[in-house]
């Protein structure tokens, strides 16, 4: 018995003398290795030390012996997402905007079910977003603007009912904006500016009634406005500027009033720019130009 207490006790201390010299395990030490590798990191803006305690490396939030946290916003990364990124089951927040990632998607991307914030935008990544986004339960934010994504919003993002934040502007997308994001009763703002997308805005945008932020100008929208945006009165920042729409009557029976930003194509409604922040509205007006994207 004297033997396994000391056994045990031993096995404590060493769990905790890991955890405070923040070391996490192989398989997430890898991860991190395989990702300072695949996107150049001799040549970051803050490099890593790999012979260093991993909690002393820039951007990486270690908790309980886990990677909880990956921020390397705006660092020259450049190169492409390693597949072994789906090996950091624990992180809740992974922001990698403002670089030069290429690629696609990795498809083990979708095993990080932990994430609450996922921040890849301006990067010149491409390819479709994958349907396995569901599996973001307790996803907050997903930003990707001004990459080169293609193909349909997937239905799935309809599941993440804690989304807060979607933004999808400055892309390649195509098709209709799915029904399913009627579902995402939390959210305050969805972004779709400069897409390809078409067909009519769905009525279930009037469940969004939390929406304070509604951007889907430049694409291929047409119809009428939906008499289901009379709901939306939380709605502050509105553009639907440079589609094809029929009507905008239930604007003109809404009022211009709770605006601070109102942009369409019907004059009438006279323009409104208030005082406001554009952080997410207008960060994706200039789209990067790619020399290889017909390729």
């Amino acid at each position: 018995m004297i033997r396994v207490a000391i056994f045990f006790f031993c096995l404590i201390f060493s769990t905790s003398v890991s955890f405070a010299s923040g070391q996490v395990s192989p398989r997430e030490k890898s991860a991190l290795v395989d990702l300072y590798n695949s996107t150049n990191g001799d040549e970051w803006n803050a490099s890593w030390d790999l012979e260093a305690p991993i909690d002393t490396w820039k951007g990486v939030d270690v908790k309980d012996g886990h990677v909880v946290g990956l921020t390397l916003f705006m660092n020259n990364l450049n190169g492409t997402l390693p597949e072994s990124i789906g090996d950091l089951k624990y992180i809740t927040e992974l922001n990698l905007a403002f670089n030069q990632i290429t690629g696609v998607l990795p498809k083990d991307i979708v095993k990080l079910k932990k994430l609450k914030v996922f921040r890849l935008e301006m990067n010149r990544i491409k390819g479709a977003i994958p349907t396995g986004v569901g599996n973001f339960n307790d996803l907050e934010v997903f930003s990707m603007f001004n990459n080169f994504l293609t193909g349909p919003i997937p239905e799935t993002f309809g599941e993440l009912e804690n989304l807060e934040e979607l933004n999808l502007s400055s892309n390649n997308l195509k098709g209709i904006i799915p029904k399913s994001i009627g579902n995402l009763s939390n959210l305050k703002a969805l972004g779709l500016f400069e897409n390809r997308l078409e067909g009519e805005i769905p009525a279930e945008i009037g469940n969004l009634v939390q929406l304070k932020e509604l951007v889907l100008s430049n694409n291929h929208l047409g119809g009428e406005i939906p008499e289901e945006f009379g709901k939306l009165a939380s709605l502050e920042i509105l553009q639907l500027q440079n589609n094809q729409f029929d009507s905008f009557n239930v604007l003109h029976n809404m009022g211009t009033k709770q605006f601070l930003v109102l942009d369409t194509d019907d004059k009438s409604l006279n323009p409104r720019f208030k005082d406001v922040q554009f952080e997410r509205t207008r960060m994706a007006d200039t789209k990067f130009e790619d020399e290889n994207e017909n390729e």
